[in-house]
């Protein structure tokens, strides 16, 4: 070996034989962003104190106001333990009010639905005068329901409109006490509430379908499918997620409907004419009765029975949507 080669080549260091010498070193934790979480707190932070405010702070002081008889001043005193919410479920007029809901539940649905999507199939086609419709279906949703209950009612008079354009065009015959026959005022609320939110429903599946891309329907057009065939098996699956949200939205409005029955019903006729509900009961035998513990107590009862039914919607409707917006590793930590 040369001396150049001696001085180029140097010894590899030994290394240690016993386990555990190598030192391995330690990772540092990641500092936090505090700038981040400045501007987390900055921009839902005043969301969430008034969510607070407005929200969980009434509904905590109703479940605290349920369980006296307080007439509205001062701190109650007069402690009742749950008797306002068993004089609540013995009223039979709280159960007619709570079937009432439900009743409206599901005819908004059968009712709104299909003709929401049937409207929004005519209007996703390129016709003259789209937008004019558009306007038109959509506009009664923006009017105030205090317009909208005051209109209907004097039209639905026994001598309203209705009425006396019916004996006009010699249809005497088909007159009817339109919002007092417990036979009728029922339906004549629903024609009025679909003819309220049917434009809601109708934009809702307008966005829908105008999202669905124009491949699908050109590849179904060239595979000898109609258009009624590529609408049920094109456009129906696919506008699946909106029909779910939107009819989550009309059982939510439908279980707390309150403004247009007491306006075209009044304060005490709605029990009788059979279109009472959960909210109209709470405000007659709450507001009206200068009781408020017992008001309260039937919020309470609605608040309760509203959760209960998104709980169960979301579990059993929802939920295809809700896991289909997740990640592989977000299910993957779901499931654990």
């Amino acid at each position: 070996m040369t001396d150049s080669q001696a001085l180029t080549e140097t010894p590899a260091p030994a290394r240690s034989t016993r386990a555990g010498t190598d030192q391995v070193p330690a990772r540092r934790s990641p500092r936090p962003d505090w700038r981040k979480r400045g501007e987390i707190v900055l921009l839902a932070g005043p969301a969430l104190l008034v969510f607070l405010g407005f929200v969980i702070f009434p509904v905590l002081m109703a479940g605290f106001y349920g369980f006296f008889r307080w007439n509205g001043f001062g701190w109650p005193t007069d402690f009742v333990g749950l008797d306002n919410y068993v004089l609540m479920l013995q009223d039979e007029t709280f159960r007619q009010a709570v079937l009432h809901n439900f009743i409206i539940v599901v005819l908004s649905l059968v009712m709104q639905g299909p003709i929401a999507i049937l409207f929004a199939l005519l209007l996703n086609q390129k016709i003259r005068g789209r937008s004019v419709i558009r306007v038109l279906i959509f506009a009664p949703y923006v009017i105030a329901e205090v317009v909208v209950g005051t209109g209907w009612s004097l039209m639905l008079q026994d001598a309203g409109a209705l009425n006396s354009l019916l004996e006009k065009m010699g249809l005497g015959a088909l007159q009817q006490s339109w919002i007092a026959d417990p036979a009728i005022a029922m339906w004549s609320l629903m024609v009025i509430i679909t003819w309220k939110y049917i434009g809601f429903a109708v934009i809702l599946m307008l966005a829908g379908m105008q999202s669905i891309p124009e491949e699908l329907y050109e590849a179904a057009a060239i595979d000898g499918a109609g258009f009624w065939r590529a609408q049920w098996s094109i456009t129906l699956p696919l506008l699946g997620p909106t029909i779910r949200i939107w009819a989550f939205l009309s059982i939510i409005g439908s279980l707390q409907l309150f403004d247009l029955v007491n306006i075209i019903w009044g304060q005490y006729i709605s029990a009788t004419a059979g279109t009472s509900t959960m909210a109209t009961y709470m405000y007659q035998n709450g507001h009206l009765a200068g009781n408020y513990g017992f008001g309260n107590a039937v919020a309470v009862m609605l608040f309760l029975i509203s959760l209960v039914v998104a709980l169960i919607y979301q579990r059993f409707v929802l939920r295809r949507d809700t896991e289909g917006a997740l990640t592989g590793d977000s299910r993957k930590g779901r499931r654990r």
